[in-house]
């Protein structure tokens, strides 16, 4: 396994890290500062900025775009909701080709409203995503399908292990031209089929990207209070491990959701630690 001491060059800072509280102009310049070598931008800043002026900038600082989040979720309740649905995805696409995003990372959805129907809303997931192939490939833009923890299955996800993501990317993309796993350890490390997944995942040339934040004990959010890198449970050295055993070679990137802790701290102490908690137990 690739050391990361001294190569923060190869770590990216997912913008919700820093709490969104800052244009992104003034986000994207703060991160190259630190000496990171990547950013994952979200759609809402994107969109309300100028996508062309935004990516030049990120060009200037020689910052790689290591995801483009996320998609608006697939499943709905009516066939007009689920066309829009894609409509927007497709919208976002076109700022994730000029960004030159490695990946358009898809959180799918979970049910519609007031539906028990899990199976249903699987298939609307997976019909999302067959729509968005043909632009996806037109613009060169990967889509990277990022399983979330079972905790989410009602309300973000339906899609919530590596293995079950790996096996929409099998069926909708056999020739491995579009599809791919956004691993992010958060919702993965409990997965007792994680190696297995990832490796699997890694023979198809299938990983998209790579998130990184911790499990706290105890969780008080299950959406916004993810751990600092070194603050819970998970393992995270042997996770990068398999990751690159299994030959991914890109970036990993600090994806941090954190109100009542490190979204209240300033920006730059919150790089600082990113940068020391990536070298030391990353």
């Amino acid at each position: 396994m690739n050391s990361l001491q001294g190569r923060l060059d190869r770590c990216a800072i997912n913008t919700a890290t820093l709490g969104h509280r800052e244009p992104l102009h003034l986000t994207i310049d703060r991160i190259a500062r630190a000496g990171f070598g990547g950013i994952a931008p979200w759609r809402h800043e994107v969109e309300a900025a100028d996508v062309a002026r935004i990516s030049k900038q990120i060009r200037s600082l020689d910052l790689e775009v290591s995801g483009y989040c996320r998609s608006t979720y697939f499943p709905a309740s009516t066939a007009e909701e689920r066309v829009a649905n894609i409509r927007s995805n497709t919208r976002a696409l076109a700022d994730a080709a000029e960004l030159g995003a490695r990946c358009f990372v898809m959180v799918v959805g979970g049910l519609p409203a007031g539906s028990r129907d899990l199976s249903a809303a699987r298939e609307m997931v997976v019909d999302g995503i067959a729509a968005l192939m043909p632009e996806a490939k037109k613009l060169g833009v990967r889509l990277a399908i990022e399983p979330l923890h079972p905790m989410y299955a009602a309300e973000r996800s339906v899609i919530n292990t590596v293995g079950h993501a790996l096996d929409v990317c099998r069926q909708l993309d056999p020739d491995n031209g579009v599809l791919g796993v956004a691993v992010d350890v958060y919702h993965c490390w409990w997965d007792p089929q994680l190696a297995e997944s990832v490796a699997s995942a890694g023979k198809d040339a299938r990983i998209a990207a790579y998130h990184v934040s911790d499990w706290l004990i105890p969780t008080t959010d299950m959406l916004l209070d993810r751990g600092m890198m070194g603050d819970g449970v998970i393992d995270l050295k042997e996770t990068r491990r398999l990751i690159e055993s299994a030959g991914y070679m890109g970036m990993t990137e600090v994806e941090i959701f954190s109100r009542d802790r490190w979204w209240k701290a300033p920006p730059d102490e919150v790089l600082r630690c990113c940068a020391e908690r990536l070298q030391r137990v990353c």
